[in-house]
């Protein structure tokens, strides 16, 4: 869906730092996409156009899921929706516990923020293992609405990410992948 064009400014932009944080790690840093304004909006119309007619609501991933999440949101005119670690959103939350490499994890949501029926765009950063994004599905059926979509700037090929979100028979895009 991207344009090569988009493609082409993402891969000359975002950087590639070795090592970080540990050694053998290739980090793609994305915060340079936000020294440039008018790539950062072709993104979010790029993500947008994947989304527009076809969603409710949109729930971001914290917290690199917020710095597109929201803006998609915006240009959707649907509401936006925060899915945090456990303990940072004030009572009642839904929570959902996963499983990390080496122990688990939970994320929340407030209670009655996702409607029973809805239409659910899940948006983050980077698609890796699909570990937290199949967990926030999870989180998201638990509320009785519908996850109709999962979008991503970013995938990591050889992860098998999109795998483990086939469950939920949702669409899933992302523009680049590694």
């Amino acid at each position: 869906m991207a344009s090569q064009g988009l493609i082409t400014k993402l891969q000359e932009t975002i950087e590639n730092i070795p090592d970080f944080p540990i050694p053998g790690i290739q980090f793609k840093d994305i915060s340079p996409i936000f020294l440039n304004p008018k790539l950062y909006e072709e993104v979010i119309q790029d993500l947008v156009a994947f989304s527009r007619g076809k969603v409710d609501a949109v729930c971001g991933i914290e917290s690199r899921g917020y710095l597109f999440g929201i803006a998609i949101a915006v240009a959707l005119e649907v509401p936006f929706i925060l899915i945090r670690k456990a303990g940072k959103l004030p009572p009642p939350v839904i929570s959902e516990e996963y499983d990390l490499e080496y122990g688990n994890a939970i994320i929340e949501t407030r209670e009655g923020q996702i409607k029973s029926g809805q239409r659910i765009l899940i948006h983050d950063d980077l698609l890796a293992t699909g570990g937290t994004t199949e967990a926030a599905a999870k989180l998201v059926e638990k509320q009785g609405a519908t996850v109709a979509q999962f979008s991503f700037l970013t995938a990591l090929k050889g992860l098998n990410g999109d795998e483990k979100l086939k469950k939920f028979n949702a669409e899933i895009y992302h523009i680049l992948e590694y």
